[in-house]
């Protein structure tokens, strides 16, 4: 059963506040009377400027509701910026664990900033609470942790729907880097192991430059001339915006549908989109109008103080504020950095938003996938969840 949210607004604000704390317990790396400090890499500029604002309302919805307090305890929040990922979120990293002797680190919106900051958390011994993209390339896990999704999933939760109800083959597209390679490669290796055929040229996925394109033409033309009965893609942020409207513009939209990872319309693209977007469908682990005690209580509260509908995003930013609360109060009197990471391994289940989860092996959610259409909701667009797709993780 789904409840649909009362309305969907366009535009999110670009300004994300940090939140002031006030003196707690000792940990091991603050002061003897010094407060538990908490870092949050979220991207502040750059392409997914609108993702790191959705995170930040999720993580600070949840403070505001327990007088922001984690644990039980006060705590103060430092924040720095991803933007691109790479090179400036580990230098956000380094400043959070060097400079501000933060105890946990929060974040990010991007595979790309995972794999930019993997090494410095675990040589550190810094438990960090991934919020977006996670990329295929870790191996040691023992400090991180995902409230999100693994990257190469969403893909392959809808691969098998895709390959049973089109009726020809598919043309898949998405941006050169981790975190698109990941996406595009979990849909690809389940989608062809079962037997599906890629319309691309070679049957290989077509990488757009990123984050330099911004006009798919050359590409759509590509999907024109290929013979495809549908597209599948990977694309968030700004690119999500111009992909989705340039789709429709080439009038491929009324000939072949176009399926995605749910970030194609998450959060602020989805207004930003328009009429664009009617009609797509995507795979995400949430949408607004599931129907559960969490979400119940986070949709409308979220709708209340932000006039637009929750997403992903900001349910990851949530869940992470979520985990930390729970984690902080098992961790003793004084939590440290270890005591926490410890808790966080023994939680069980969340009770999320996006219905109940628990960290598998792998420290990521065992979670239920969704596929969603684009609909009117009332008189704006939605993503409607039309159909539960399968349960993934381990």
């Amino acid at each position: 059963m789904v409840l649909r949210p009362a309305r969907l607004l366009a535009g999110v604000t670009a300004l994300l506040l940090a939140v002031a704390g006030c003196s707690g317990s000792a940990v091991d790396t603050g002061p003897p009377d010094g407060p538990l400090k908490i870092g949050l890499i979220w991207p502040l500029s750059g392409p997914y400027q609108a993702i790191g604002v959705d995170l930040q309302r999720g993580w600070q919805l949840y403070l505001d509701s327990h007088d922001g307090m984690l644990g039980g305890q006060k705590v103060e929040i430092v924040t720095a910026d991803e933007a691109e990922g790479k090179q400036s979120a580990l230098t956000a990293a380094r400043k959070l664990l060097d400079q501000d002797k933060v105890s946990v680190i929060v974040g990010t919106g991007t595979a790309d900033a995972v794999e930019s900051i993997k090494t410095i958390v675990t040589e550190r011994g810094v438990p960090f609470i991934g919020t977006g993209g996670r990329p295929s390339t870790l191996t040691d896990l023992t400090y991180i942790w995902h409230t999100s999704w693994l990257s190469r999933e969403t893909g392959q939760a809808v691969a098998e729907h895709i390959r049973t109800t089109v009726d020809g083959p598919v043309f898949v597209i998405g941006p050169d880097y981790v975190g698109g390679h990941d996406q595009i490669g979990g849909f690809v290796d389940a989608y062809t192991g079962a037997g599906g055929e890629l319309a691309n040229t070679g049957s290989r996925p077509a990488w757009t430059p990123w984050p330099a394109t911004t006009n798919f033409l050359p590409y759509l033309n590509q999907v024109a001339a290929s013979g495809a009965k549908a597209v599948y893609c990977f694309y968030a942020g700004t690119a999500a915006v111009d992909f989705v409207k340039q789709y429709e513009q080439t009038g491929l939209k009324d000939t072949i549908p176009l399926y995605g990872a749910g970030f194609l319309t998450e959060g602020a693209v989805l207004p930003a989109q328009g009429d664009a977007a009617t009609g797509v469908r995507t795979v995400m682990n949430y949408a607004p109008n599931l129907d559960n005690p969490a979400n119940r209580a986070f949709a409308p509260a979220f709708e209340d103080q932000h006039q637009s509908a929750p997403n992903i995003y900001a349910v990851t930013g949530w869940d992470a504020a979520l985990i930390l609360d729970r984690a902080i109060a098992a961790a003793g009197e004084s939590p440290t950095s270890a005591s926490i990471n410890t808790a966080i391994g023994e939680l069980g289940v969340i009770d999320s938003p996006r219905g109940q989860w628990r960290f598998g092996v792998n420290h990521s959610p065992i979670q239920p996938w969704y596929l969603r259409e684009v609909q009117l909701d009332g008189r704006t667009a939605a993503n409607v969840v039309i159909a539960h797709l399968t349960t993934l993780g381990e």
